[in-house]
């Protein structure tokens, strides 16, 4: 028995004496109940705490040393172990024994890995941003020759196997060999890229990122878009230099996967917490006990943002966005929208940006995008030619963020092409992509929330909205709620804004006595979004009226609302019930859902020319205008017969202000107006004809 195999087992023993005789604070064997667990499971693998191994001073210093030994001490041990219990099981997966090592003390940022910590084990926290296609990885190759000799190859560190040139049996001589997929060993592997996360970056650097290479159970477990804690072994790959058989010199670092954890959604880089939304039972009894508050909805909407001074029913909106209603899908497979769109139009510094910012931050789910650096490949999906020269999708924005929200700000800054991206995604929840061989429609669940400022600068309120939005109709009208953010000037208001943002520069500590801690209010959001409240028959009947009260065509007040209003309502109505954690949509959330639409109306759906509420505005055209342009053109095809004379212009303003629908310079503007839009042109001077 040689030095390196007497070592061998004797750590292998060391690392069971620990596993069998570990005591967790309440006195149960922790690890040998965990082992035992394994077979029900059909886990292959258990988890380790790091802090456990600590009392035992041998295995820890052989842990900083050798860490491949260590972890295959650790894999003999858990098999001895597993044998006494089920030796059956044990045969069965002896070769994918693993342990998983949790709380590796040893963390250092992804600049930090670097040529000395190479065959160490180490934990680096990041962000995923892409990860391959699960490929086999050849664990052991068994060659085959024509006579039947076959010869076993293990895998080396790193991913190269080495081929042997002939039969390894002493007599036969035969050079044709060849693989034999039946019996040699495959497992899955897989390459992410791990990337440092925003905030632990150096001022004016670019993120650093490294690969890491997963295999077994660990492939598939963390997706683009996760924060993760990450422990592994450093490794080298060497570079390879195309076009020449020399061998270079140059190194890659590679990370090999050994455990991920999730990082919270917020917290430093000690805070470590399996899935962000996991909800603990203490948890749970907090957030059950908050929505039995009778002023749980006013404490909800204080919590949101409360570093911004008013606007609540902005908030509220926000808040109503980021619980959104259930996704219906009809038996035939149709599906309909449950998300909610928002959308803040308003005057510079008035605090949009920091509603987004925050909105993204708190919700269970949630990406910030702005518009300038956003393209259309951005926000739905890219193509990319892989290394190997596959082509590859990588998720944008809107498919990351599916079933959360993607707040997107400076939406007006956007070029036309990379925004019309987004019609698809605000009404169909899908990001569809032909490029390149691929035809993919890929899931995009998500509520969008924008905001934008007008084209001036400052809102005009004598223009209507789609005069101050530089935005296409048919995406305005996707949004179920617009609300236009005014900053008017007025004495009690801006001396309680100017009181409040002092008091943030302050040093003291606000009163929060009352506010809900961040976390818990991720925790309240992820939980609400379980329950999937019914309609009542009051309720209906609440919003049944409205419409059509809204659509009656012979009274003065005629609105055009469209069925897609009907739908925000019922959206709105349920996401309110959702929030207070009712089983059933009541007749107030009805109420309320109407009072937000209804103040919507008031605020960006007003026709400035008449003063009257009219969703016409929104649509292109209101009301007053459509009717005026018929008139007008009435006016023209009676003055022109059927012989089509050009009309004289004196004769023609005098027919329109005899309708007295118009002044006399009003007609003229008109006809100004009309030229423009090329309806009518001058066949001769002075005189005109409709196009």
């Amino acid at each position: 028995m040689t030095l390196e195999t007497q070592s061998r087992s004797a750590t292998i023993d060391q690392v069971q004496h620990f596993l069998s005789s570990f005591k967790d604070k309440s006195g149960a064997f922790q690890y040998v109940e965990e082992i035992d667990r394994m077979m029900a499971k059909q886990a292959k693998f258990i988890v380790v705490d790091y802090n456990d191994i600590v009392s035992h001073k041998d295995i820890e210093i052989k842990f900083n040393l050798e860490p491949d030994e260590i972890l295959y001490a650790f894999s003999g041990a858990i098999k001895n172990i597993l044998e006494e219990r089920f030796p059956d099981y044990a045969t069965k997966i002896s070769d994918d024994i693993r342990v998983r090592i949790a709380n590796y003390p040893i963390q250092r940022s992804l600049r930090q890995i670097n040529a000395e910590v190479i065959g160490k084990m180490t934990s680096v926290s990041g962000m995923v941003v892409r990860s391959s296609e699960v490929k086999p990885l050849a664990k052991n190759v068994v060659y085959k020759c024509p006579e039947g000799h076959t010869t076993e190859v293990p895998l080396e560190r790193g991913l190269n196997i080495y081929t042997p040139s002939k039969c390894s049996t002493e007599k036969c001589a035969h050079r044709d060999i060849r693989l034999d997929p039946e019996q040699s060993k495959f497992i899955d592997f897989q390459i992410i890229r791990l990337q440092e996360l925003p905030e632990d970056l150096p001022p004016g650097q670019l993120p650093h990122y490294v690969d890491v290479t997963i295999k077994q159970d660990l492939v598939d477990n963390a997706r683009p878009g996760d924060r993760i804690i990450l422990t592994g072994i450093v490794r080298i790959e060497q570079e390879q230099i195309t076009g020449t058989r020399v061998n270079s010199g140059l190194h890659r670092l590679r990370i090999e996967g050994n455990n991920i954890e999730f990082l919270g959604g917020r917290g430093g880089k000690n805070s470590r917490r399996s899935e962000r939304e996991e909800i603990s039972p203490e948890e749970e009894k907090i957030i059950k006990s908050l929505a039995r508050n009778t002023d749980v909805y006013e404490r909800l909407i204080n919590s949101f943002a409360p570093h911004i001074q008013g606007h609540a029913i902005i908030k509220e909106s926000i808040l109503l966005l980021m619980v959104g209603a259930m996704q219906r899908v009809m038996s035939d497979g149709t599906k309909i929208r449950g998300d909610i769109n928002v959308f803040l139009v308003g005057d510079p510094g008035t605090a949009k940006s920091e509603m987004l910012k925050f909105c993204a931050r708190l919700a269970p789910r949630g990406l910030y995008t702005s518009g300038r650096g956003s393209t259309a490949a951005g926000l739905t999906a890219a193509v990319v030619r892989d290394k190997t020269g596959i082509m590859m999708l990588e998720a944008g924005a809107v498919v990351l963020g599916d079933q959360g929200l993607v707040c997107i700000d400076e939406f007006d800054k956007m070029k036309p092409e990379d925004r019309s991206a987004l019609h698809e995604v605000m009404e169909q929840q899908s990001a569809s992509i032909a490029k390149g061989g691929i035809v993919a429609t890929l899931n995009a669940r998500t509520s969008i929330l924008a905001a934008a400022n007008p084209m001036y600068g400052k809102y005009d309120p004598f223009k209507n909205i789609t005069e101050n939005v530089a935005l296409p109709i048919p995406l305005l009208t996707r949004f179920d709620l617009i609300f236009v953010v005014r900053d008017i000037p007025s004495k009690e208001k801006d001396r309680n804004i100017a009181q409040h943002i002092i008091g943030l520069h302050k040093k003291s500590t606000t009163d929060t006595r009352s506010l809900i801690d961040p976390d818990i209010f991720t925790k309240y959001l992820a939980y609400c979004k379980k329950s999937d409240p019914t309609l009542t028959s009051e309720a209906e009947e609440k919003i049944l009226d409205y419409y059509l009260k809204m659509r009656n065509v012979e009274s003065e007040e005629m609105i055009t609302v469209t069925p897609r209003q009907l739908g925000g309502l019922i959206r709105l109505a349920t996401a309110r019930a959702r929030l207070l954690m009712k089983d059933q949509v009541e007749a107030e959330d009805a109420e309320r859902a109407i009072f937000l639409i209804q103040s919507m109306l008031e605020d960006a759906g007003v026709d400035v020319n008449t003063g009257k509420v009219d969703l016409g505005v929104l649509q292109g055209r209101p009301h007053s205008e459509v009717s005026k342009l018929q008139l007008f053109m009435d006016v023209l095809k009676s003055l022109e017969g059927d012989s089509k004379t050009p009309v004289e212009e004196k004769l023609f303003v005098k027919e329109l202000t005899k309708t007295a629908k118009f002044t006399e310079e009003e007609a003229r503007n008109f006809i100004r107006r009309m030229l423009r839009e090329a309806s009518i042109y001058e066949s001769k001077p002075g005189h005109y004809n409709r196009v």
